[in-house]
């Protein structure tokens, strides 16, 4: 059982482990949400990622990898206590300064391990939040693992294991006593509960962990995540809800196997592109075919679906300014494979350099924008300005960048100049969940659905420079209001009327002319 997506469409099921099943807990601080972190709420190992960081900045030597080795093979083969291990980790960072330990661990946290967080638990980390409830993280790692992705998820509280400095911040090589892990763990959990009047058993713990058997008896709600084979027995013995997590790590020889198919599918639709171009002996009649193939391979062999609902909006009306949020590197595909061909796009001018998709690029005749130079950046504008007068659709994401986050970022100008300068309507694609399939920064697809929602066509014709910044506000306030309250489909695949019209009069805006 899989924990279900915050925001989905009505009624969801309120299963044991699920965020329908948070949104109807009772309310307030007394409630503890307590989540591990290795396997839990992030996939894998965070002390494999600092590891791998330190080889590569050549911090470690041949005998200290060695020890590490053999620290790592014993404790999995269970001849060694967790100690040990930790103590090793600590031994490393003696002699530096705290605060260049911590901003170590905060640019590891950036570059290898936010996009391993699961959506799961993420979902459910909010879920905790929006009831009141003390949201803890809880973990045997060291703050350098841990504290990053509390900022990160806006977890208050964390119990883990801490550095020993002196006096001038300086580590000394130690580990505050006692080493939390296993009975330990449970023990610290229980004094912050009486420190913090949490009520244990109306509380959550969600881990991976053998190990975290005793901690998932003193909690009213046991949540095994991803759990080892001991914590299964356990947990099917009694009863309590197992959630097995897919949406992040490798996916194992199939998700690698996926993966090289579907960067290799490139390959392929290119030829098949330049062998449609040069027999029509048209250039864009070839980008047309690889445009319409390769994303949905791409999507298809990495076993990503798309639910679309309005899919009729996206031939209402052709040429048009498609407009999508980003929130990772894939988005981009999504959008190509609902609209398919006859369409260039906007992208930022450091992806000009990028070994795929610069080329691409070119080839849809893609206008690559410096923000630092809006000379530039207005030429580069005016260019796709003539080829969407001449019948190519746009495809771009207002907000400039990707980001990570529930709801969208302030949207700039240019789409919707472009927009007013031809006279084509807009056509906003929001997406609601392409992070369940990968992070912001991934370079690989997970299986999954994504939720998308493409709403009816936009008309510019009374927009003027003088209400710009107000029309392109209402469009963004309809992002808005569709996340937070994700639209049913009627039975013809359309989105109703009223959701929408709802939501905008919730935010507190009135609705976009259409």
């Amino acid at each position: 059982m899989s924990a279900a997506p915050a925001g989905h469409a009505r009624g969801p099921m309120r299963l044991p482990g699920s965020v329908a099943e948070v949104d109807a807990s009772p309310e307030g601080p007394r409630i503890g949400a307590f989540f591990d972190l290795d396997g839990t709420l992030v996939a894998g190992f965070t002390a494999a990622a600092i590891t791998r960081d330190r080889l590569r900045h050549r911090e470690v030597g041949a005998g200290e990898f060695l020890h590490m080795m053999q620290l790592a093979v014993e404790y999995r083969l269970g001849r060694n206590q967790f100690e040990n291990v930790i103590e090793g980790a600590a031994r490393s960072a003696k002699g530096r300064l705290a605060e260049d330990v911590d901003e170590v661990g905060e640019r590891i946290f950036r570059q290898s391990v936010a996009d391993l967080i699961y959506p799961e638990t993420r979902d459910l980390v909010r879920a905790h939040q929006r009831r009141g409830h003390t949201v803890v993280l809880s973990s045997s790692a060291l703050t350098m693992q841990a504290e990053p992705v509390a900022r990160y998820l806006g977890i208050d509280h964390v119990v883990c294991n801490r550095f020993v400095a002196d006096e001038q911040g300086i580590l000394t090589g130690e580990i505050r006593r006692p080493v939390i892990w296993g009975t330990s763990k449970a023990t610290s959990v229980q004094r912050f509960a009486a420190d913090h009047k949490v009520d244990l058993r109306s509380s959550y713990f969600y881990a991976d962990g053998d190990e975290d058997l005793a901690l998932m008896h003193l909690v009213g709600h046991p949540r095994p995540v991803n759990p080892g084979p001991a914590l299964t027995r356990v947990a099917e013995r009694r009863g309590w809800p197992i959630l097995r997590l897919h949406s992040r790590g490798s996916g194992g020889p199939l998700g690698r196997v996926r993966n090289l198919a579907a960067l290799g599918s490139l390959a392929p639709a290119a030829a098949g592109a330049l062998g449609v171009g040069l027999l029509a002996r048209n250039k864009r009649a070839g980008v047309n075919f690889l445009t319409r193939v390769w994303p949905e391979t791409v999507l298809a062999l990495s076993g990503v679906k798309l639910n679309v609902t309005g899919a009729q909006n996206l031939t209402a009306q052709r040429p048009a300014v498609f407009l999508f949020n980003h929130k990772n590197n894939f988005d981009v595909f999504m959008v190509a494979a609902l609209v398919k061909d006859n369409w260039t796009g906007v992208a930022k001018k450091e992806l000009e350099s990028n070994p795929i998709a610069g080329p691409i690029g070119r080839l849809l005749d893609a206008a690559f924008i410096d923000r630092s130079d809006t000379a530039s950046a207005v030429a580069a504008l005016k260019s796709v300005e003539d080829l969407a007068r001449k019948g190519l659709s746009i495809v771009v994401a207002p907000e400039g960048t990707r980001l990570d986050t529930q709801t969208v970022g302030p949207f700039k100008k240019g789409a919707f100049r472009i927009a007013m300068a031809t006279g084509l309507p807009l056509v906003p694609i929001v997406i609601r969940n392409s992070e369940s399939v990968a992070g912001r920064n991934s370079t690989t697809l997970n299986p999954g659905t994504v939720d998308i929602a493409v709403l009816p066509p936009v008309s510019v014709a009374d927009w003027t420079p003088q209400n710009l910044r107000e029309r392109i506000e209402q469009i963004r306030r309809r992002y808005v209001a569709l996340l937070t309250d994700w639209p049913a489909a009627e039975p013809d695949g359309q989105i109703a009327d009223g959701q929408i019209a709802d939501g905008q009069a919730r935010d507190g805006q009135a609705g976009t002319s259409s």
